[in-house]
């Protein structure tokens, strides 16, 4: 996509703005989300184990949260924080249930980009 002459030399946020766009970093998180979604629904052909566990596995008097809140390991160093696995866990435990136990991809997406509105992440 090119940029507009209205909208060149202007500020990041204002251009984002101009072409209805979210920034990177929200792309990112969305993208995960979904990714954390086809996982623990079972729409990828992936074991869930291998990249999390659910908090009601490691502790069953856990109650607070979704019932597929993902328990946070011990991030050790630095770079291990920036893995997809450990990276996306505290965003994937603070959205709603409804979002969560969506019965499809589509239903989440739907469902998330709602959420993200609602606390004024996308525009």
């Amino acid at each position: 996509m090119f940029l507009s002459c209205t909208t060149s030399g202007k500020p990041y946020e204002e251009r984002l703005r101009k072409l209805n766009l979210t920034t990177l970093e929200t792309r990112r998180i969305r993208g995960d989300l979904i990714e954390v979604f086809k996982i623990m629904h079972g729409f990828e052909n992936i074991d869930r184990n291998q990249f999390f566990r659910l908090s009601s596995e490691v502790s069953p008097h856990e109650t607070r949260g979704h019932n597929l809140k993902i328990w946070t390991p011990q991030k050790k160093t630095l770079t291990r924080r920036q893995f997809f696995d450990i990276r996306i866990i505290e965003d994937w435990n603070q959205l709603p249930p409804e979002v969560v136990e969506s019965n499809s991809i589509i239903s989440f997406k739907i469902r998330l980009d709602a959420h993200f509105k609602r606390r004024g992440t996308f525009n």
